[in-house]
C-alpha cells in the first residue's frame, strides 16, 4: 500500500465541553444561580476536562486538543486572554469570572455582548468588542491547561487558538473602523503567548482561521501572509497547523505557500475541491497535511474502505498525514452508548463524538499499516446492514415541484387580517415560549418514568397554560401565546411526533452558553402523522378573546437542526418537511387560530460558505417554507421568527418568504439591524426584539422606549409589532413579567405619543 510509506499521526480538532451527563451545564447552572461557590465549579470543570482528556487517550489519539474546552464561549476566551474586555464591565479584578460571565450575559446594569452563529452552524459566539481597547495578554490560558494536563496525565497536549484573521473579522468596529488596524497590535500578543507555550516545551498548535474558506480577498491574504511569516520568524521553534473546516480552502496556492508545519483541510464538506486544488497545485513537500476524514457535524459512521481510497489518493501528493475529523467534535454528542431507544437498526448506524474518534483510530492504524483492508470491510459490514435498512426506505412522495398555492398579495391580506383581527398600533406580543419552571420540568420527568399517565400530564399542562393567559391578559398583550410549556425543544418536539425521525435519549449538543439541545435524527419518510399542536392551542384561545399565535417550526430549521441522511437530495428531504408542517398549519386553521407563526431561526444557517452554492440553497429554503405556509385563507395572518445570524445580506430572502408579520433579533446587536432598512424598503410587517431574553437583566422601560425609537425611524408605525428578541423559556417567570411590563408600557408610550400624528391615517391601526 502507497500510504504505508507515510509519516502518520491522529488527532482531533476539539471534544465536546457539555460533559457526558451535562455537568458542564450544571455546573455553570448551579454557580450562576449562588448555589455553587468559584472553587467548586473550577474544581468540576478540571474533573470534566480530564475526564474528555482520559478519552481520547483510550481512543489512541496522538495530538489531543487543549484550549477547546471552555467555560461559555471559546471566542470569548479568546477575547478575554487578550484583554479585549469592554469598558462598561470594568478590568481585570479579584473577581475575574463575574467580569468573564458579564460579558457573555450581562449584568443588572449592563448589557450582554452580542451573540451569533458561529459559520454555518447551530453553535453561538460571543462577538468581541474593540473599539478604544489595546490588547495585551492577560492570562495563557492554553499554558494554563498545557501544564495543567501535563501534571496531572504526563501527556503532551495540541493547543488550539482561534487564530488572528479571523477572530478580527468576526469581532465588532465602530463603523468606519477596519479590523486591520488592530492586527499590528495584535500579532505581537498572539507571539507573546506562542512564545510562553514554546518555553514550556509545546511543539504542536493548531490555528483555526475558517475564515479562509470562504471568499477571501486580497486584503485577507496579505494579512494572513502578514500574520504567518511574523509567526515563523518570531517562533520558528512551534510546529504550528493552519487548520480550516466546514469547506474547501480559498486560494489555495497562496495559503499553501505559508510557512507553518502544515494545513489542516476538509474532505468531507469541500464537495471534493480542496482535493481537485492539490491536484492542480500540488502540495508543498516536507509540510503536514492534516487530513479531516471523519465528518465532524453528523452522526452517521463513515464508510471507512471509502476512506482508505481516499488515503491512498492523499498519499500520492504528501508524505507527512495527520488523520482527524473535518472539523471540532463540538456540534454532535459525546456517545451513542445511552442510546437504548432508538429505532431497530439506528444506533448501529451512529457515531457520535467517541464513536468518530474510534473511526479516526481504525483509519491511523491502517495507514500506519497496524491492520488491513479487510478490517475496516468488516467494520463497514457490521453496519451495513442497518445503514441498507434505512437507505432503502426511500423517498415515497414525488419530489418533483409540488404546485404551491400562491397567496393574494400582501396589500389585500393585510386589509383582510386587520378587519378581522382588529389589532392596535404597535401591537405586542412575545415570540412564544415562557419560563420552563423546576416545576414543568419536573412533571415532564414524571411522565417520562411514568409517574403520571397521560391525564395527570396534560391536566398539568392545561393549567400551566391557564396561567398564563391569565398573566398575559394582565400585562395586557395583545397577542397572546400558550407558552409551549409541553415541549421540550422547538425541533426535538415535533421531531417526536413526525413519521421518519427519531429522537435521542442523551444526544445533547451545546447551542450557547448552558444550553444544550438533542437534535433529531431523520432517518426515513417524514410524514405527519396526526395533529400536533392543535389541542393546546385551541384550549389557549378558549380562555381569552384576544387572538392566540399557533406555534410551529418552520421546515427549514427542522432540517438545519436535525442531524440528516446525507444520501438523500437536501430538496427531497425540505419538501416532505414542508408538506408536514402545511398540514399542521392546516389544522390549525380548521381549528379556528388566525394567527400562526411558523418558526425559521436556522434559515441562514443552512446557507453554504462559498457564494456560488449559495443561491441553490435560497432557491429551495424559500420554497419549502412557502410551501408549507401558502395554503391559508386570506384572513390568516402568518408571521415568522428569526435570531443571532447576520441579516445583511438576505433581507431580499425574507421578503420572499412572504410572510405578513416577522419578528427578528435586534436588541443584543445593538440595534445594528435598523441601518438595513434605511436603505431596503420593507412593505410587510415587522418586529425587531426590543430587549435580550439570553440575558438575566431586566430592562426599563425607557431603555425599550429608546429601542422604538430608533425603530420608528425606519420603518412605519403601522408595520411595527413589539416583541422581545426570542422565547422566553430559559428565564424566571419574575424576570419574564418584569420585562413583559417593561415592554408593554413602553409600547403604550409610544402609542400615545403617535397618536395625535395618525389621526388622520388608517382608522383600524389608531384605534388605541
Amino acid at each position: 500500500m502507497e500510504v504505508l510509506r507515510l509519516a502518520i499521526h491522529s488527532s482531533n480538532l476539539g471534544y465536546p465541553r457539555i460533559g457526558e451527563q451535562r455537568e458542564w451545564k450544571k455546573a455553570l447552572e448551579s454557580f450562576w444561580n449562588g448555589q455553587l461557590e468559584e472553587a467548586n465549579l473550577m474544581e468540576t470543570m478540571k474533573t470534566i476536562q480530564l475526564s474528555s482528556i482520559k478519552k481520547q487517550m483510550a481512543k489512541g489519539i496522538e495530538l489531543i486538543p487543549i484550549g477547546d474546552f471552555s467555560l461559555y464561549d471559546h471566542v470569548l476566551d479568546t477575547a478575554f486572554m487578550f484583554g479585549y474586555i469592554p469598558k462598561r464591565f470594568g478590568q481585570e479584578s479579584e473577581r475575574r469570572w463575574d467580569t468573564y460571565f458579564a460579558m457573555a450575559r450581562g449584568t443588572s446594569s449592563q448589557p450582554a455582548m452580542a451573540m451569533t452563529k458561529w459559520f454555518n452552524t447551530n453553535y453561538h459566539y460571543i462577538v468581541p468588542e474593540l473599539d478604544g481597547l489595546q490588547p495585551r495578554l492577560m492570562e495563557n490560558f492554553l499554558l494554563r491547561d498545557y501544564q495543567f494536563i501535563k501534571d496531572n496525565l504526563s501527556i503532551e497536549t495540541k493547543p488550539v487558538l482561534l487564530g488572528p484573521v479571523t477572530f478580527l473579522i468576526l469581532a465588532k468596529l465602530s463603523t468606519g473602523v477596519h479590523w486591520h488596524k488592530h492586527l499590528q497590535l495584535l500579532v505581537p500578543v498572539y507571539i507573546e503567548l506562542l512564545d510562553e507555550l514554546y518555553r514550556a516545551g509545546v511543539r504542536w498548535v493548531q490555528v483555526d482561521e475558517p475564515i479562509l474558506v470562504q471568499e477571501i480577498d486580497e486584503d485577507i491574504v496579505a494579512a494572513v501572509e502578514y500574520v504567518y511569516h511574523s509567526f515563523h520568524q518570531k517562533v520558528p521553534g512551534v510546529q504550528l497547523i493552519l487548520q480550516t473546516y466546514f469547506e474547501s480552502l480559498s486560494n489555495y496556492p497562496e495559503i499553501v505557500s505559508l510557512p507553518v508545519a502544515g494545513f489542516g483541510l476538509d474532505f468531507v464538506h469541500d464537495d471534493g475541491e480542496n482535493l481537485y486544488n492539490m491536484k492542480k497545485y500540488g502540495f508543498p513537500k516536507g509540510k503536514w497535511l492534516a487530513a479531516g476524514m471523519i465528518d465532524g457535524r453528523n452522526v452517521w459512521k463513515s464508510t471507512l474502505v471509502q476512506k482508505a481510497a481516499l488515503l491512498e489518493e492523499l498519499s500520492k501528493h504528501t508524505e507527512h498525514l495527520i488523520i482527524q475529523p473535518s472539523s471540532s467534535l463540538l456540534y454532535v454528542p459525546i456517545t451513542v452508548k445511552h442510546e437504548h431507544r432508538l429505532p431497530k437498526g439506528l444506533v448501529d448506524s451512529l457515531a457520535f463524538a467517541d464513536e468518530k474518534l474510534d473511526e479516526v483510530r481504525l483509519l491511523a492504524e491502517y495507514a500506519q499499516g497496524k491492520r488491513s483492508l479487510s478490517d475496516l470491510r468488516h467494520y463497514d459490514e457490521q453496519t451495513g446492514e442497518a445503514l441498507r435498512l434505512l437507505r432503502g426506505q426511500s423517498i415515497k412522495k414525488t419530489m418533483h415541484p409540488i404546485e404551491q398555492t400562491e397567496r393574494p398579495p400582501y396589500a389585500k391580506r393585510r386589509q383582510a387580517q386587520q378587519q378581522h383581527l382588529k389589532l392596535p398600533l404597535l401591537p405586542t406580543t412575545t415570540i412564544g415560549s415562557f419560563p420552563q419552571t423546576r416545576e414543568v420540568r419536573q412533571a415532564r420527568l414524571k411522565r417520562k418514568k411514568q409517574e403520571w399517565d397521560e391525564k395527570q400530564y396534560q391536566t398539568f399542562i392545561r393549567k400551566q397554560i391557564a396561567k398564563w393567559i391569565e398573566i398575559q391578559e394582565k400585562l395586557e398583550l395583545d397577542v397572546l401565546v400558550h407558552g409551549e410549556f409541553e415541549r421540550t425543544d422547538m425541533v426535538e418536539f415535533f421531531g417526536e411526533k413526525l413519521g421518519g425521525i427519531a429522537c435521542t435519549t442523551n444526544g445533547w449538543v451545546q447551542s450557547y452558553g448552558s444550553r444544550c439541545v438533542r437534535p433529531p435524527i431523520i432517518f426515513g419518510d417524514v410524514v405527519h402523522l396526526c395533529p400536533i399542536t392543535v389541542e393546546e392551542s385551541v384550549y389557549a384561545q378558549s380562555l381569552t378573546e384576544k387572538p392566540v399565535k399557533g406555534m410551529l417550526t418552520g421546515p427549514v430549521t427542522l432540517y438545519n437542526w436535525s442531524f440528516v441522511r446525507r444520501d438523500l437530495p437536501r430538496s427531497a428531504v425540505l419538501n416532505q418537511l414542508a408538506l408536514a408542517v402545511r398540514q399542521e398549519v392546516l389544522a390549525l386553521e380548521q381549528a379556528g387560530i388566525r394567527i400562526i407563526q411558523v418558526d425559521e431561526p436556522a434559515l441562514r444557517e443552512g446557507l453554504p460558505l462559498k457564494r456560488q452554492k449559495q443561491p441553490a440553497y435560497w432557491q429551495e429554503a424559500v420554497y419549502a417554507f412557502r410551501l408549507a405556509t401558502s395554503a391559508v385563507r386570506l384572513e390568516t395572518q402568518i408571521h415568522t421568527h428569526m435570531c443571532y445570524s447576520d441579516f445583511s445580506e438576505m433581507i431580499d430572502i425574507i421578503d420572499d418568504l412572504d410572510p405578513d408579520v416577522i419578528s427578528i433579533e435586534a436588541a443584543r446587536s445593538g440595534g445594528e439591524l435598523l441601518s438595513l432598512f434605511e436603505i431596503h424598503t420593507y412593505r410587510k410587517q415587522i418586529g425587531l426584539g426590543v430587549y435580550d431574553i439570553h440575558s438575566p437583566r431586566i430592562p426599563s422601560r425607557d431603555e425599550i422606549l429608546i429601542q422604538l425609537e430608533r425603530a420608528l425611524r425606519v420603518l412605519r408605525p403601522d408595520q411595527f409589532w413589539v416583541n422581545p428578541d426570542c422565547g422566553l423559556k430559559t428565564r424566571t417567570e419574575k424576570e419574564a413579567i418584569a420585562s413583559l411590563q417593561a415592554m408593554v408600557a413602553a409600547a403604550k408610550e409610544m402609542r400615545n405619543r403617535l397618536f395625535v400624528s395618525l389621526q388622520g391615517g388608517d382608522q383600524d391601526d389608531s384605534k388605541r
